[in-house]
């Protein structure tokens, strides 16, 4: 019988990053990096099991060749760090899983052997010693959290020295006990400075140069974090908005710079996309762009969020409308701009009592 890989990527620092972030936000930032990395198997590797902060993946009756197998973790080391850059770069959301995400780190187990198999609910899933050593492989004494451990196992059968260095890898052996049996290994650490990161989608600033056309504002007695909350994240949107028949949003990311999403009114489709701006220190911002509105060439809108005591904002929406010609900027002044000022005015009382009950529910 041919032997088969066993690997393992494994989030680093996934325990600590749940017990202590908001759990909601943690959990699509971990769907979006287990996401990234399953994307990035170029080796056609079967995925057996997702165990949480980690993926399974064998190949059955194949070994990759020393390039084909660092090349795959080459490649899952680059998406994991572009994806962590993205993450920080266009974060909008102030909360402790947002701020925390980009420490997160990666760790690859491989091993081979002879594999056996299980079946579990109509799949086929790999059994067995080997299985078990290369989970027991995760927890070793590699000063790291950021690095690929192969079994001497592998190491043999790929042809790999125990030294092996590159621009990206240098390999040291060491070994440890595992069930009184000791298992030896080689690592080495990754340092992502030598990583060629992917460029990512990164949302500038909105500067328009002028003031909005109009701004509504309203005092909510929720902190800024709390409320900023529930108007970044879209699945709130239904509660305090009226007219919107429906929102389309990704509901396993969250919402950063370049973000998109879309309100269907009157059977209708607007896609927006999440910008933002200088604001002073203290402040939060969210803002959205369409280029897709009725009447108006486009529309920002922003909400500003300001302290006004550790339970109190003071939010403003403000509303630029850019007017499609001369005769639409009358058309505006005269006759939109008593629309839209009207509408945002209901919308940021909605937004204030369901804040404000919503929250107060959670201390109940």
């Amino acid at each position: 019988m041919m032997k088969s890989l066993l690997f393992l990527p494994d989030i680093s620092g996934f325990t600590e990053f749940i017990q202590n972030t908001e759990v909601e936000h943690s959990q699509h930032v971990i769907a979006e990096l287990l996401d990234i990395l399953i994307q990035s198997n170029i080796e056609g590797l079967e995925l057996a099991e997702v165990e949480g902060d980690a993926l399974f993946f064998f190949k059955e009756n194949e070994v990759p060749s020393l390039e084909r197998l660092l090349a795959q973790a080459e490649q899952m080391y680059t998406a994991f760090y572009s994806h962590l850059e993205l993450l920080k770069k266009n974060r909008v959301c102030p909360c402790n899983a947002c701020m925390s995400a980009p420490n997160l780190q990666l760790k690859i187990v491989a091993h081979c052997c002879d594999i056996q198999f299980i079946n579990v609910q109509n799949k086929r899933k790999p059994f067995g010693k080997a299985v078990i050593q290369v989970h027991r492989l995760l927890k070793n004494s590699v000063d790291s959290d950021n690095y690929i451990l192969i079994s001497d196992d592998l190491r043999k059968e790929i042809h790999l020295s125990e030294n092996y260095q590159s621009k990206l890898f240098n390999f040291n052996s060491s070994s440890d006990f595992y069930d009184g049996e000791e298992i030896p290994y080689v690592y080495s650490e990754i340092n992502t400075k030598n990583l060629q990161l992917k460029p990512y989608s990164y949302a500038h600033k909105v500067n328009l140069g002028k003031p909005p056309t109009f701004t509504v504002d309203q005092d909510i007695q929720v902190s800024k974090e709390q409320l900023l909350e529930l108007i970044t994240n879209y699945k709130f949107r239904h509660e305090w908005t009226e007219g919107v028949e429906k929102f389309e949003y990704n509901e396993d990311e969250v919402t950063r710079l370049g973000t998109e999403h879309v309100c269907v009114v009157n059977g209708k489709h607007f896609n927006l996309v999440t910008v933002t701006k200088d604001v002073p220190a203290g402040v939060l911002v969210y803002g959205e762009y369409t280029a897709s509105p009725p009447i108006v060439k486009s529309i920002h809108t922003f909400y500003q969020l300001s302290s006004i005591g550790t339970h109190n904002t003071k939010l403003e929406i403000q509303l630029h409308l850019e007017p499609k010609n001369w005769i639409n900027k009358l058309f505006i002044e005269f006759f939109v701009k008593k629309l839209f000022l009207k509408n945002s005015k209901k919308t940021i009382e909605a937004l204030k009592v369901y804040a404000e009950e919503y929250y107060a529910k959670e201390v109940v």
